[in-house]
């Protein structure tokens, strides 16, 4: 006999539910070992054993597995636990469970490229400051961009309230109004910010990649897939 597990976890492994949840579900009897219904949330199962939950059949897991997502974050989305007011990005990740949380934050008007998790250590390989992980954004502005904006947001600009200017960045110009602006930080409002400091208006913002991983053409907004285990390894 393999290692055992409590038959509720195997359910919070498998199907993302919260140990209560998954003891609900149990108790209800749609949970079965063997061709046997078992209403004992604390029956301990291996993975020899035939666990179907609602006519599905479960793979006994004894170690928690970790989640990967790519989102299109669509506006209007906040990437907090809780907000009274105003639409969750982890509720589009339909029967995906708790326990998730976004990697980074994407302001409400801001949309694109999101990772969202379950995994800590990775979140913070992604995030700390120290690993200068490169962001990709795409900017609509209310004025045109001069070119002189490239020189100065690669010897990078002071913004107000800050102590130390900006690291270098990479702006590229599609378009006097559209550009593509690479940065290796995450200061607040940094993108709109570098922006107002040269006195032009952000309004249209899209992040395209984080990395190497870049949004993928065909997901639209509210459309999420999970990471590959190459993608995953990249941070």
């Amino acid at each position: 006999m393999g290692d055992m597990i409590r038959l509720d976890k195997c359910l919070t492994l498998n199907y993302g539910l919260s140990r209560k949840e998954a003891g609900t579900v149990i108790r209800k009897g749609r949970v079965s070992v063997n061709g046997s219904v078992v209403k004992d949330a604390a029956a301990k199962v291996s993975a020899e054993d035939l666990i179907v939950c609602d006519g599905d059949g479960l793979e006994v897991v004894t170690e928690e597995r970790k989640r990967y997502f790519l989102i299109n974050k669509p506006k209007g989305c906040v990437c907090s636990n809780d907000d009274p007011q105003n639409p969750i990005v982890l509720t589009l990740l339909e029967g995906e469970a708790g326990g998730l949380f976004c990697v980074g934050r994407l302001d409400l008007d801001t949309e694109g490229l999101l990772f969202i998790t379950d995994d800590g250590g990775w979140a913070h390989r992604i995030t700390s400051p120290k690993k200068s992980h490169s962001k990709t954004y795409e900017v609509w502005l209310a004025e045109d961009c001069p070119e002189e904006n490239i020189r100065l947001f690669a010897e990078g600009v002071m913004l107000r309230g800050e102590k130390y200017a900006t690291r270098p960045a990479v702006l590229e110009i599609m378009e006097p109004r559209h550009v593509l602006l690479t940065i290796t930080e995450g200061r607040y409002h940094q993108v709109k910010r570098m922006f107002a400091s040269t006195g032009n208006k952000v309004v249209g913002l899209k992040r395209i990649a984080i990395g190497d991983i870049r949004l993928d053409e065909d997901l639209q907004p509210g459309e999420y897939r999970e990471l590959t285990a190459e993608e995953i390894a990249m941070f």
